[in-house]
């Protein structure tokens, strides 16, 4: 967990860091997840949180399959509801997040993945939700999140055969945002994703986590529920200080400077 300074200030960092594993999701992992979504959750400052992987191998390959063998059939439950929640959580963080996909993102890695408002990806990555080879099916909003993303045909599809897809792939379907080539450090996506939030940053931050209230909560209901919804977001942006010196700085011919008030 990092928050960026300087010029960066307002981003934050969420890496997962278990190389030997592909940053599979053991019971610690899962834990320290938790504590850094707790940590930014309630950051009025913050514009944009990036979740990436430290290690340019793998995003995230899902549940650690080797801790799964040795649960018993009373804890497997517990710990899908508890990775259930934690995910769930992660998604509705207020401000924008972005997902950058470096190497693997597979079964409960691409679902965290598809809980991101954004995700870049490097063009040899590869992405797909496998469950079904292992006899189960996506049990961390996957076969939800996948379907509002692409489109319930291409959802079936992927999700039925199990595929992996790569970057380009991905990005062609509208699973993520913005591919690029892989670097030699591995971290490409990251670089892309970061690009991404330094376009985010300068934004006022009242502003973004109404928009993407507005944005996720409409897509969800009726058009005319939608629009109430928009209203209603809309009416939390025109009492702050931060509209003022928007107006102001817009006069003023400058570079605003937004204090999330």
């Amino acid at each position: 967990m990092e928050r960026l300074s300087g010029d960066d200030e307002g981003i934050a960092i969420i890496g997962f860091n278990r190389p030997k594993a592909m940053n599979s999701l053991s019971k610690n992992l899962l834990g320290l997840f938790k504590d850094a979504i707790d940590d930014v959750k309630f950051d009025q400052n913050l514009r944009c949180v990036i979740l990436r992987s430290m290690s340019g191998r793998a995003f995230c390959t899902g549940a650690d399959l080797k801790e799964r063998a040795t649960m018993s059939a009373d804890e497997v439950g517990p710990f899908v509801s508890g990775l259930r929640a934690t995910v769930r959580e992660f998604q509705e963080l207020p401000m924008p997040t972005i997902a950058a996909l470096d190497g693997f993102a597979l079964g409960g890695g691409l679902e965290i993945a598809m809980t991101c408002d954004l995700r870049t990806a490097a063009e040899n990555a590869k992405v797909g939700l496998t469950e079904t080879k292992l006899a189960i099916i996506p049990g961390g909003g996957g076969t939800q999140n996948i379907s509002r993303i692409v489109g319930v045909a291409k959802a079936k599809e992927l999700v039925f055969t199990g595929r992996m897809i790569d970057g380009r792939e991905a990005e062609k379907i509208g699973l993520v945002n913005r591919t690029v080539a892989q670097n030699d450090n591995g971290n490409a996506a990251y670089l892309a994703a970061l690009d991404l939030a330094r376009e985010i940053q300068p934004q006022g931050p009242i502003a973004l986590r109404m928009a993407k209230l507005a944005i996720s909560k409409g897509s969800e209901v009726d058009l005319a529920s939608a629009l109430a919804i928009e209203q209603m977001c809309y009416a939390q942006v025109i009492p702050t200080k931060d509209r003022m010196e928007g107006l102001i700085a817009f006069k003023e011919k400058r570079k605003p400077v937004y204090k999330g008030h």
